[in-house]
Formats: structure tokens, C-alpha cells, sequence
């Protein structure tokens, strides 16, 4: 498997599909759905259909006919089994009125729904949702996975996507999506190397009362392979710090600039704190310090665009991003592509918006979407964990935007490697990283 795979926007599928039989490729899509739902519901002896009158209310119309040759029967009411073929990935904004009726019908019908290529109500350019949505258990897509199914809100509304082979050669995407294989490309400690030469991450943090944050960011940093830790933070913190991290060096934070010299990566963030003379010190070490550096936590807080020396990895939430951007987390979170995107322009930075669908932009490139981990990632201390994931693959000289969706794809790992899944903390994530790097 190939560490990026494509995600096709609905332009790019229409260019994919140029040229080729357009009855061959909906006879084969039709066929693909049918199988897929005798596969998925082999009881079932009754499916409803709707279809809109476009492409992809064909190949649903083709499915039925194949479903009713199976003994299948095709019925208005209490189905075992709803097929959605409304709209297709053609969908720009919200769906009209009637769709909108048809698409309530479908999730209220009490029974198991198959989309076809995509839920109707979703954008397969953005997986945005303008409005009335299928909640699909099952999507049956053509050729590759769209953007919309990867992304959300529209991940959310796609079930289990399977993709059906049309006739198709793949095709060069704007987006694609990680796997697990990117984490070859990740460096690994050769017979010459020393633990400096493995990689030295820098993590600056810690005031009182959250020095938990950078003692995870080194904590990760080292079971992601680097060779040598310094945590900068507050001469009140060392103390404190001595006793979580034992590997790590400890400086005081007056002599970052010092430990910065020696390092080949910068963690910059993790339970720094708010206070003016915080803020400035994150300005002065984006500014000044000319190695690559993740920008995460309390560093995002009032983060201005600047001219960068070094390659700059930004990695907000919902809500650290909306913050920088200057409108509602809702926003951003119905927006979610197009406001990584944004943020990567405008602060000429690789960016990642952590989420279910983590997503990472660099200028002037398309976007990485890395889906590989589980919920019981949702809780503290796991943002801090990436940090220092990032950092370490920074350290080893992998290019910035690999490096992210590196880090994504290990942290994301490790939540199926850790030890449990429920009750799951950072701590048990950063104890799996090496689980995880090993493949």
C-alpha cells in the first residue's frame, strides 16, 4: 500500500472519467452496489430506492434491476435495506426543498441505508454539509474515495466506505489521504548515529500548575526516536519536571536561546502559559531561531503571521484555529478543508487541524488527511503527544509537511497498539509510539 492514496475531488473525477463509456462504467457501478449489499445485509429480502435522475440515480437503478433478478423485492415501505441515490457528488451548497424531504425519509425509514459514491447532502469537493444529509451505514464509492467522505462532517455521514473498481486508471489528486506506510519514511537511528545525530528536540513550556504538557511533549519525543531532550521552562517548573521526565535535560526558560543552539527542533507551546512576557518570548523564537519548530497550544495564543527562518508547524484544534483566523469554531468546523487551507496561507506554515480527520496544509499544496486512530483519542495531554512526535520527526530532517502527517499517523497508531482503548490517557499513547514506529 502506498503512504498517500488518492482522494478525488468531483472535478477530478469527472476528468478521470473523460473519455471512457459512460453505460460500461455505470453497469459496473450498479454491480458493485448490489454486491456490496448482499454482502453487507445477505437477509435482507427488501430495499427501498431513491434515485435522482442524474448519473448516480442510475447506477442505483441499474443495482435495483440486479436485486430484483436476485430475488430481491423492491418496495415503498418497511424496507430491510434503503438505497441512496439522490444526488451524487455533483452537489454544490444545501440540496432543494423536495431532495431535502426525500433525504429526512430516507434517515427516518428505520432501516439500514447503502449511499451511492456519496451521501446525498454532502460536498465530495470539501466534505462540507450545507444542509439535509443521509446518514449512510454503508457508502459504495467509484473508482476512489472522495474528499467528502474523508473529511468532515461528511466522514461522519458515510458509514463504512467501500470503493468499487469502474474501469478507471488511478489519477494524480489535489488531497490525498495517509496510510499506515508513511511512517517508513520516518528516519531510523543508523550504527553511526550518536544521540545527538538521532535527532535533539527542544520543547519550551511548562509554568506552574501544567508542567504535565511538556513532560508528555518530551516523553513522546524520545519514544519517537530522538536521541536527546532539553525542556526549557520556568525555574519554579525544573523541580517538578526532574521527576516526570527523567531522560530529558532541564534549562531555565531565561536560557532558551543557549539550548536552542544546540538543538535541531523546537516544541514550542506546551503548558507555557498566556502571560505577555510568554507571548513574547514564542514571538522572539519563531522570529529568530533558525531551526524547524511546532507551534502548539499556548504559542497559537494571539500568533501573528511573520516573515519565518525556518520551516514553522502549526497544530491547532477547532477552536485554536478560529482563534487565528478571527471567526466562530463552528465555522471552522463546517469549513474544515478550506480553513486549513487558509491558515496555511496565511501564515506560510504547514498546519494541522487535529480532529477525527486530521488535516495537514502546507502553501501552495493540497492537503493531507490522516483518519487512522480511534475516539478514545479525544482527551488530554494527546495534543501535547504529537507535538512531540512532530518535533522528533523535524529533528531527523524529514520535510515539514511529511513530518506532520507522519506524526499524525504514528500518534493515531498507537491508540489501537496502547494497552487499552477505553479509559485511554496520553501517557498510554506515548508508551505505544514505539509499537507503533515498529510497523
Amino acid at each position: 500500500m502506498a503512504e498517500l492514496q488518492p482522494l478525488y475531488t468531483a472535478e477530478e473525477m469527472r476528468a478521470a472519467e473523460a473519455g471512457h463509456d459512460i453505460d460500461a462504467m455505470m453497469q459496473r457501478a450498479g454491480a458493485a452496489v448490489a454486491e456490496e449489499l448482499m454482502l453487507r445485509f445477505p437477509d435482507a429480502r427488501r430495499f427501498a430506492l431513491h434515485a435522482g435522475g442524474g448519473a448516480n440515480g442510475g447506477d442505483g437503478r441499474i443495482a435495483a434491476e440486479i436485486l430484483r433478478a436476485q430475488g430481491r423485492e423492491l418496495v415503498d415501505e418497511r424496507p430491510d435495506v434503503v438505497i441512496d441515490a439522490l444526488l451524487g457528488t455533483g452537489l454544490k451548497g444545501a440540496p432543494r426543498e423536495e431532495t431535502s424531504r426525500l433525504i429526512e425519509q430516507i434517515n427516518s425509514a428505520g432501516a439500514p441505508v447503502l449511499a451511492v459514491d456519496i451521501p446525498s447532502g454532502v460536498n465530495a469537493s470539501t466534505g462540507e454539509v450545507a444542509g439535509a444529509a443521509v446518514q449512510a451505514d454503508v457508502t459504495v464509492t467509484m473508482h476512489g474515495p472522495k474528499v467528502g467522505l474523508a473529511v468532515a462532517p461528511g466522514r461522519f455521514h458515510a458509514g463504512d466506505v467501500a470503493a468499487a473498481d469502474i474501469g478507471l486508471d488511478a489519477a494524480e489528486t489535489e488531497h490525498r489521504l495517509v496510510t499506515a506506510d508513511i511512517l517508513a519514511e520516518v528516519p531510523r537511528r543508523s550504527p553511526r548515529d550518536n544521540k545527538y545525530s538521532a535527532g535533539h528536540v527542544l520543547v519550551v513550556g511548562g509554568s506552574g500548575g501544567m508542567t504535565g504538557a511538556p513532560a508528555l511533549a518530551a516523553r513522546a519525543a524520545f519514544r519517537a526516536d530522538a536521541g536527546y531532550v532539553t525542556i526549557a521552562a520556568p525555574s519554579g517548573s525544573l523541580p517538578v519536571l526532574e521527576t516526570l521526565v527523567l531522560e530529558a535535560v532541564k534549562r531555565p526558560l531565561e536560557d532558551v536561546l543557549d539550548a536552542a543552539a544546540k538543538a535541531n527542533a523546537l516544541a514550542v507551546g506546551p503548558g507555557l502559559g498566556r502571560e505577555k512576557e510568554s507571548k513574547q518570548l514564542v514571538r522572539r523564537l519563531l522570529a529568530e531561531v533558525e531551526l524547524p519548530a511546532v507551534v502548539d497550544a499556548d504559542a497559537l495564543f494571539e500568533l501573528e503571521p511573520g516573515e519565518w527562518p525556518a520551516p514553522r508547524v502549526l497544530t491547532p484544534h477547532e477552536g485554536e484555529l478560529a482563534r487565528l483566523l478571527g471567526r466562530e469554531s463552528k465555522e471552522v468546523a463546517a469549513h474544515r478543508l478550506v480553513s486549513v487551507q487558509e491558515a496555511a496561507e496565511r501564515f506560510d506554515a504547514v498546519v494541522v487541524l487535529k480532529g477525527e480527520d486530521s488535516l495537514v496544509a502546507a502553501p501552495g499544496r493540497g492537503v493531507l488527511v490522516c483518519a487512522l486512530g480511534l475516539p478514545s483519542l479525544a482527551t488530554a495531554g494527546t495534543g501535547d503527544v504529537l507535538t512531540g512526535v512532530t518535533a522528533a520527526f523535524l529533528a531527523k530532517g524529514m520535510e515539514p509537511q511529511r513530518a506532520a502527517a507522519a506524526a499524525c499517523a504514528a500518534q493515531q497508531f498507537a491508540s489501537h497498539q496502547a494497552s487499552q482503548r477505553y479509559g485511554l490517557v496520553a501517557s498510554d499513547v506515548v508508551e505505544a509510539l514505539p509499537s507503533a514506529l515498529a510497523g
